[in-house]
């Protein structure tokens, strides 16, 4: 019995094109030490955990005439050697050298044709460490049937947990009149599969029609009030983070920060560590502006979309104890103070923590395995489901993982930044996890419409130490442009 895509499932491969790739990417660093860690290692450690993640040796394949959605099944030609690549950059790699090579590769799509994920080890790095990149498709993680496979490759101890031999064979294809049997059916006994097939066709002529009047006109017009979930997004102002089009290509910038310094600003003025994060946003993203000419009012705002854990039952189940949903947050970019931006994005969130829906940071953090993976890819897909109906210009995703050392056969994770993917007319995404003692800020641009990203990159790192100067009387008195230990220790580096 095969499993066939649902409706949103659909809508997310609408979706994927060259300008927009939906794959969720994450970048870790490790430090081998003498544990031999390395590409056959890797490839070792991938083989030995994949049965985990069963939907990681699955692809896509469409049933004749489209008369129901696509369906998942086994490659009967996997090949791990062609999921898990081995990289290089020239010795001794900075952070530039290896995200100019991450910008390159979340560039590229991933092929249908296989199952949707790779996997890259990359050597050349200082001080003798590696990096593996991973980057699964959104139509993979979902979080009900899989989660991502970077999830379940690290443990809490430097010894690899030993695994049970995994016996898998592909099941064999089902043949064309087997497909078109099935899905013929699933019509007669299910009428969700008669709605989904008729909502995916529908889809198809709104976005082929849609099409045509926009090369005509140059504008969606009343098409945009047809529905459903490929019908065009609300309008949204051309800026240098919304442009009328996205370029095939990427750039990324990485920030490490510390840990303390965000709880000592929470510490001193109340809110979270979440709210920390997005009023250091909103500080970068306001210097960043100001440095392009941008003209900023007192009211100026950017309206972010946050996806949020909840515990709500009438939300999809995930495998991880919580569902996601996205929360509108308007960036007070346009205010000086960064006291007073701190103070309301953490207004904003206090609704949503009255209702007793929200879940605490050490709760997200203490799930199995490095859940921040599976929680940035789900946060993707909720901000795609987001985009059909509500208005808003970047999406901030703020994952907590442990305050603890992880290994990877071995080798101890030092850092680890999502590369979060941008969504149709969105220039600019950003995912933050915590680790370690950490916050590392991962951000995404496109190639062509911010050529200054690390830039931003940077001001991420002004707009934290601007927080910071208001925690006590020495910090206070610091001038700005500073360059003292603490920026070193978090190093701006970027993709150009």
């Amino acid at each position: 019995m095969t499993e066939r895509l649902r409706s949103r499932d659909m809508t997310i491969l609408a979706t994927d094109s060259t300008t927009t790739p939906l794959h969720n990417t994450t970048l870790e660093i490790f430090d081998p030490g003498d544990s031999g860690f390395d590409h056959p290692r890797l490839v070792e450690l991938i083989a030995d955990r994949i049965a985990f993640v069963p939907r990681y040796r699955q692809r896509i394949l469409t049933v004749p005439g489209s008369v129901a959605n696509p369906v998942w099944v086994d490659d009967q030609r996997f090949d791990l050697g062609y999921h898990v690549r081995r990289s290089a950059i020239p010795r001794p790699g900075g952070m530039a050298e290896l995200l100019e090579l991450v910008a390159r590769i979340v560039s590229r799509p991933l092929d249908r044709s296989r199952p949707l994920w790779e996997v890259y080890f990359v050597e050349g790095l200082a001080d003798g460490r590696v990096a593996v990149l991973s980057k699964s498709h959104q139509m993979l993680v979902d979080g009900v049937e899989t989660v991502d496979i970077g999830q379940v490759l690290l443990d809490a101890q430097p010894e690899p947990k030993v695994m049970e031999a995994d016996e898998w064979h592909a099941r064999r294809r089902p043949t064309n009149p087997a497909l078109v049997a099935d899905a013929l059916r699933e019509s007669l006994t299910s009428g969700g599969t008669v709605l989904a097939t008729a909502r995916t066709a529908g889809d198809a002529v709104a976005r082929r029609t849609l099409g045509l009047r926009r090369r005509l006109t140059g504008v969606a017009g009343p098409l945009a009030r047809l529905g459903g979930p490929l019908a065009a997004p609300p309008p949204v102002a051309e800026s240098p983070i919304t442009p009328a089009t996205l370029s095939q290509q990427r750039r990324v910038v990485g920030v490490r920060t510390s840990l303390a310094d965000h709880r000592r600003v929470r510490e001193v003025h109340g809110g979270t560590v979440n709210d920390v994060v997005l009023a250091t946003v909103a500080g970068a993203l306001r210097t960043w502006l100001m440095a392009r000419d941008q003209r900023i009012g007192p009211s100026r705002r950017v309206r972010a979309l946050v996806p949020m854990s909840v515990i709500d039952d009438e939300l999809e189940a995930t495998s991880l104890g919580t569902q996601i949903q996205g929360h509108l947050v308007d960036l007070p970019i346009g205010e000086p103070s960064p006291v007073v931006r701190l103070h309301q994005v953490s207004y904003s969130f206090k609704a949503h923590s009255e209702t007793g829906r929200a879940v605490a940071a050490n709760r997200l953090a203490g799930i199995a395995g490095f859940a921040p993976t599976t929680f940035h890819a789900l946060g993707s897909r909720v901000a795609l489901a987001e985009l059909r109906s509500k208005r808003f210009q970047v999406t901030v995703t703020n994952v907590p993982g442990p305050q603890f050392p992880l290994y990877a056969a071995g080798a101890r994770m030092l850092e680890t930044y999502p590369v979060p993917p941008l969504l149709p007319r969105h220039a600019l995404a950003i995912g933050v996890t915590s680790y370690d003692g950490h916050v590392h800020y991962g951000v995404t641009g496109d190639r062509d419409a911010i050529t200054d990203l690390e830039l931003f990159g940077q001001c991420l790192t002004d707009a934290l130490d601007e927080l910071l100067d208001t925690t006590d009387e020495s910090r206070r008195r610091a001038p700005r442009g500073r360059t003292g230990s603490r920026r070193a220790d978090r190093g701006t580096e970027a993709g150009r």
